[in-house]
């Protein structure tokens, strides 16, 4: 609600620049109208934040993808907004999984644009299953990543757009785990046949963010990954939120130098295009 109390935050724990966005639940329960007029407010907004602090924060807009026709709309209008450096969209939209066809204009255009995608899950595959014990957090989002990235592979959209930058939350959550799976899968399975390349040649094709909460867990991905591949996060203001996030990289001994300085700056300022 205030800039000020976050640049005060972001001074306090060594945070420079940070990447602003809607968090849940987006605006994807609303009308395709008045998705659409709240897509408008908040991106003005998210405008007039980067205006008034231009070096502290760039913009994530936000997009009424319920509705793609006016997702498109808004794109190409929020785009030209000062600040405005990419897009955050969930990792499923109202039940429909990233590979629906209907979706695929707005990859085309975020990649035209150099726009990055970022994503986050809203509502949890499973959740029923999950009401004690905040389940559907610690299991139903880092699966919500798995499907999103699974579903933009096996779909062919990220062969279809090679140049589309897309970020994976909760350091891809089950996804890069899984990858050893799907490649025999690949194989074995009539419903994947149309793969012409194993699954695991696709994971450089994504960017990582650094919430694992385990040091060894983190540094794995960056060595399955790449250095190059993963950025800093800190999943604020919600309660499994790194209150250190720059901390959580330098701690990691086994990180050179300059893998440091790709995850805590040099890849982001690349993908939001910060110089």
């Amino acid at each position: 609600m205030s800039l000020e109390m976050r640049l005060k935050a972001m001074d306090a724990t060594g945070v420079d620049i940070h990447a602003l966005s809607e968090t849940s639940p987006m605006v994807y329960w609303a009308t395709p109208a008045f998705g659409l007029k709240l897509s408008q407010v908040y991106n003005d907004a998210l405008a007039a934040a980067c205006q008034k602090y231009p070096t502290r924060f760039v913009g994530l807009m936000t997009l009424p993808m319920q509705a793609p026709e006016l997702a498109m709309q808004e794109l190409e209008r929020a785009a030209k907004l000062p600040g405005i450096r990419g897009v955050y969209l969930a990792t499923a939209v109202n039940g429909k999984n990233l590979d629906d066809k209907s979706f695929w204009p707005v990859y085309e255009k975020c990649e035209a644009l150099g726009f990055p995608i970022f994503l986050h899950p809203t509502n949890t595959l499973g959740a029923d299953r999950m009401r004690n014990y905040y389940l559907r957090n610690f299991i139903g989002n880092p699966v919500e990543s798995a499907i999103a990235a699974s579903s933009l592979m096996f779909s062919g959209v990220m062969d279809r757009y090679p140049k589309l930058d897309v970020v994976l939350p909760h350091a891809g959550g089950t996804f890069p785990h899984l990858i050893g799976r799907m490649d025999h899968g690949t194989t074995v399975r009539a419903e994947c046949k149309h793969m012409t390349k194993p699954p695991s040649s696709y994971l450089r094709s994504f960017h990582y963010d650094t919430i694992t909460h385990s040091d060894s867990i983190l540094l794995n991905l960056i060595r399955q990954v790449g250095a190059d591949r993963v950025v800093m996060g800190s999943d604020c203001p919600a309660d499994m939120s790194y209150t250190q996030p720059v901390q959580v990289i330098e701690r990691i001994n086994e990180l050179k130098s300059d893998e440091r300085e790709l995850i805590v700056s040099g890849n982001a300022a690349r993908l939001l295009k910060v110089v």
